[in-house]
């Protein structure tokens, strides 16, 4: 990693930096960048995020969240409620009971669930909850739960379908995900439009990968960092997340899987450790906790829009975090090492249960439990007391501070270790979307280690104009762009769904009968 310090991208980066700290000096040049930005991809964010044209209960519902949870509870029954049939199972393969180092594939079962959730498990499960809880009240994580555990049979779907028509090369890599299934499944079923939803598909990964994947998470980062050691240039942080993710991604995945098989149970083990603490001291309150989720879920719980209200912010919470049904995650499970593609559909089971049903549950009984959130009698809304008084304006950046203060009051220096925890799930976010977005790029523009290091060294570009810049357009343009991908993703999982069915059918009575045994090294 060393070498990387001082050349190839350490070097190509700090040629541009000069110009990268001139333009921030520029006055206004960020506002101007965000007016012609949004004035040219508003329409799009604005038509991805629009919600339903009614309401219900005085609340309004995102179209494309209604489209993730949908999908999910329909895979759920037509699966016969895979996720927890199976659930035992995907523990066991995790474990390597079955898996043969001789099979095609370039990453075990663990590395690629460490990698698929490293790229789900993020700032959604900090800041993200916050939002939810502080606006949907306690009831929401009932419902954020609910989804979380409907979205697992998505995963299975969509991970079963991109190892089984995953490209295979000479040299042992493998190239998968939705866009691979889109062409081969429908030419398979002798459906028309593959390709070009596979193509669609891919413009959209490269910008979600650059936006929501790199820059978001970069600007984020920075300023958890700031808020912590004191305001500083954004480059400087850009610069450093730019040469360590380099330097991780430049060996493909087998580079990624090593290190997220590394720090994503570490950052989940300390961010749940954290919350336990907190738990721990609180315990008296735990149930009384549990009490207003439940009883926020289906009375709102002083709610504005009621019970609804809880259920629009738990569902998008869910579908936003673990993103179930968006197809990246099929991306970084076609890279296992397996001959029977259910087995992977089965493991990424695990995901949304990781993400969503622990974590985000973790986050939303402390800042339960902690007290620092007070109603708004005006709104209804939960907001943050803080030095005695509320933020009325809950987004993502409130939603940090909101986080923070629930664990700061266990003890003080925890929101050091939520920076921490922030910071790692800001690397880890980055390195597993350059890995979708460069699989995207080589489907539309070819195979090839020149073309890989051209998308790996843009990728690591726009980190350090993510992380110097303040693009707020930029960003909710690449996070429609994320949530596109589940628009053309979930339609091609409707036309396809009867071929996993037959693959898990198989693949299940090979199991019960024992022709399939586990692997003895």
């Amino acid at each position: 990693m060393n070498k990387f310090l001082t050349t190839g991208l350490g070097a190509a980066a700090a040629s541009v930096l000069p110009a990268i700290a001139s333009a921030q000096e520029a006055a206004g040049l960020d506002q101007r960048i965000n007016d012609i930005f949004a004035g040219s991809t508003g329409w799009f964010v604005n038509l991805i995020f629009a919600p339903l044209p009614f309401e219900v209960a005085g609340s309004s519902f995102p179209w494309i969240v209604l489209w993730l949870v949908v999908g999910a509870t329909i895979f759920t029954f037509y699966f016969g409620f895979i996720q927890f049939k199976a659930f035992g199972h995907a523990i066991s393969l995790v474990k390597g009971d079955y898996s043969d180092p001789d099979d095609a594939g370039e990453v075990s079962h663990f590395q690629a669930l460490t990698t698929a959730l490293s790229g789900t498990v993020g700032l959604g499960n900090i800041a993200g909850v916050a939002v939810a809880v502080g606006i949907g009240g306690p009831g929401a994580t009932f419902w954020m739960i609910l989804a979380g555990l409907l979205g697992m049979a998505s995963k299975f779907t969509e991970c079963t379908l991109g190892v089984k028509y995953r490209n295979e090369y000479p040299d042992g890599t493998v190239s998968g995900g939705p866009m691979y299934y889109m062409t081969k499944g429908f030419k398979e079923r002798g459906l028309p439009l593959g390709g070009f939803l596979a193509i669609v598909f891919s413009i959209f990964t490269i910008g979600g990968a650059l936006g929501g994947g790199n820059m978001f998470q970069a600007n984020q980062a920075h300023a958890q960092i700031s808020g912590i050691v004191g305001d500083f240039p954004g480059w400087i942080t850009g610069v450093v997340f730019a040469v360590v993710v380099f330097a991780v991604i430049v060996g493909g995945i087998k580079s990624i899987a090593q290190v997220t098989e590394k720090v994503v149970p570490f950052m989940g083990i300390l961010y749940v450790a954290a919350a336990l603490v907190i738990l721990i001291v609180e315990y008296d309150k735990i149930g009384w906790a549990f009490g207003q989720i439940w009883e926020g879920a289906f009375t709102g719980l002083g709610v504005a829009g009621g019970f609804v209200g809880a259920l629009i912010q738990g569902f998008k919470r869910a579908a936003f975090s673990n993103e179930a049904g968006v197809g990246s995650a099929a991306i970084a499970h076609s890279a296992v090492r397996t001959k029977e593609p259910v087995t992977e559909g089965v493991v990424s089971l695990l995901e949304p249960f990781i993400d969503t049903v622990v974590i985000c549950t973790m986050t939303a009984l402390v800042i339960t439990i902690s007290g620092v959130l007070v109603m708004d009698p005006a709104t209804g809304n939960f907001m943050l007391n803080e030095a005695g008084t509320s933020i009325k304006t809950i987004d993502g950046s409130s939603g940090v501070q909101l986080t923070s203060a629930a664990f700061a009051t266990g003890f003080s220096w925890f929101p050091y270790v939520l920076a921490v925890a922030v910071v790692l799930f800001a690397f880890s976010t980055m390195i597993s979307w350059s890995y979708y977005g460069l699989k995207a790029w080589t489907y539309l523009v070819g195979e090839g280690k020149t073309k890989e290091i051209v998308f790996k060294v843009i990728f690591c570009f726009f980190i350090i104009v993510g992380a110097a810049a303040n693009l707020g357009a930029v960003i909710d343009f690449s996070d429609a762009m994320i949530f596109a991908m589940a628009v053309v993703n979930i339609t091609a999982l409707y036309f396809l769904m009867p071929i996993v069915k037959r693959e898990m059918k198989s693949y299940f009575d090979r199991l019960k009968s024992g022709e399939l045994k586990k692997f003895v090294d």
